[in-house]
């Protein structure tokens, strides 16, 4: 048999979308209790704990914007003082190429002065030694001229002054001449 047939014949049919009114209103009333209980208990606390997050999410983000600022100016500054040590170091290197080429000049300046005094030491050495060995000279060619001299005569010239006095005036002839000789070579040049 049909079930609708059952009901049909037991009373009216009830419309099985409809529930029956008694439990219509225990179900109302069971949810306006957990929509206020839900309304004043539970949501004032979701809703705190949403704001907490929020903030703590948005401070972290203020602290994060803070600590980058101060990451940028930190590396502002130390490019800054990057900068300046690149700058300083550039000025030192300068100051101690110009400290060496003062050195190098005042060395070069103080080799050329002890040239200078070795070279005139040197030539007033040579002088003397030319003097010494004129000298020298002089006195062996005076003494060889003069016993020459005796071999020849057959005689001895035993009077030193006079012999002195000539052999001195031949070599002094024979410096002059050897000085003219030593000019007209150069005006020639």
């Amino acid at each position: 048999m049909n079930p609708l047939a059952v009901l049909a014949s037991e009373g009216e049919l009830e419309n099985p979308l409809l529930p029956p009114l008694p439990e219509l209103v225990i179900g109302l009333i069971a949810f306006a209790i957990v929509f206020i209980f839900l309304g004043k208990k539970l949501l004032p606390k979701i809703n705190q704990t949403l704001d907490e997050r929020r903030e703590a999410i948005e401070g972290g983000m203020e602290k994060a914007e803070a600590a980058q600022a101060e990451a940028q100016q930190v590396l502002e500054d130390y490019r800054a003082q990057l900068a300046d040590a690149r700058h300083e170091a550039a000025r030192m290197r300068q100051e101690a190429q110009e400290q060496g080429a003062s050195m190098i000049a005042e060395m070069r300046s103080e080799g050329e002065r002890q040239r200078e005094e070795i070279i005139a030491a040197g030539h007033a050495q040579i002088e003397a030694d030319r003097k010494a060995a004129s000298a020298s000279l002089r006195q062996d060619v005076g003494k060889l001229a003069g016993d020459l001299a005796g071999r020849i005569v057959g005689e001895s010239l035993a009077d030193a002054a006079r012999q002195s006095r000539t052999i001195d005036r031949f070599l002094d002839d024979l410096e002059a001449k050897a000085a003219a000789g030593a000019t007209k070579a150069e005006a020639n040049r």
